[in-house]
């Protein structure tokens, strides 16, 4: 499963798919932000990130133009990141509490986190379309995780409406009509075939500046959210 993964994750970084999202992507990697002038951008498709193993899933929206559009990871290299994982080191889910770039020491125990969408895209924003196409990744990401997968957690409602269609061709049944999305929402889905594991979803209000700064989303709620999740993963 490591070998498929790693794979994945490899024809990830390579797709061309959306032209509006490779030539923001590349634009972006090529001009750059002022103050990461003498950083060399990855300016490619941002792969999810985490063990092959994971019972825990964190899904967002997009890697962000000078986040892991810059730095390759996923949820790095900008506020948002900052606010993730610093919650998930707080928790015991990561190894530290701030992740800059590629191999910068840090390790998820237990949890991958991935996006629906792999491509930074102009003002945060992808289309439905561009949605629709990435998600074949989602769902195969999430198909290779499904051996050991029992709980994800999805930021917020653009996340939860690309989320709930991939679990579904994922192999797990998804209630109709779908589960609305709110900060708390907890979701319980049966798998489609016999003999295999139901799986936990939470939403969880996007990790954004703007809903932080707001107080829409807190630290502590963060917390308790990513608790509840590492409880039903049996992490």
């Amino acid at each position: 499963m490591d070998h498929d993964l790693d794979l994945l994750d490899r024809r990830i970084s390579e797709c061309r798919a959306c032209p509006r999202l490779v030539a923001w992507r590349e634009e972006v990697a090529r001009v750059k932000r002022a103050a990461f002038a003498d950083q060399e951008y990855w300016g490619r498709p941002v792969p999810g990130f985490g063990p092959p193993d994971a019972r825990l899933a964190v899904i967002g929206l997009a890697p962000a133009a000078h986040g892991g559009n810059r730095t390759g990871r996923m949820f790095t290299g900008d506020r948002s990141g900052d606010v993730l994982y610093a919650a998930l080191h707080e928790v015991g889910l990561a190894s530290q509490p701030v992740s800059t770039h590629l191999g910068d020491g840090l390790e998820l125990y237990g949890v991958r986190v991935t996006a629906p969408v792999h491509c930074a895209p102009p003002e945060n924003r992808p289309t439905p379309l561009e949605r629709d196409t990435c998600r074949t990744w989602l769902v195969r990401e999430l198909s290779l995780l499904r051996p050991t997968l029992r709980a994800v957690v999805v930021l917020g409602a653009f996340g939860w409406q690309a989320a709930l269609p991939a679990l579904a061709e994922a192999g797990w049944t998804v209630p109709r009509p779908r589960p609305a999305f709110a900060h708390g929402t907890r979701v319980r889905l049966e798998p489609a075939e016999p003999g295999r594991t139901p799986l936990t979803v939470l939403g969880c209000f996007h990790v954004s500046q703007r809903n932080v700064f707001t107080g829409k989303l807190t630290p502590a709620m963060l917390r308790e959210v990513l608790t509840e999740a590492a409880e039903a993963a049996g992490l």
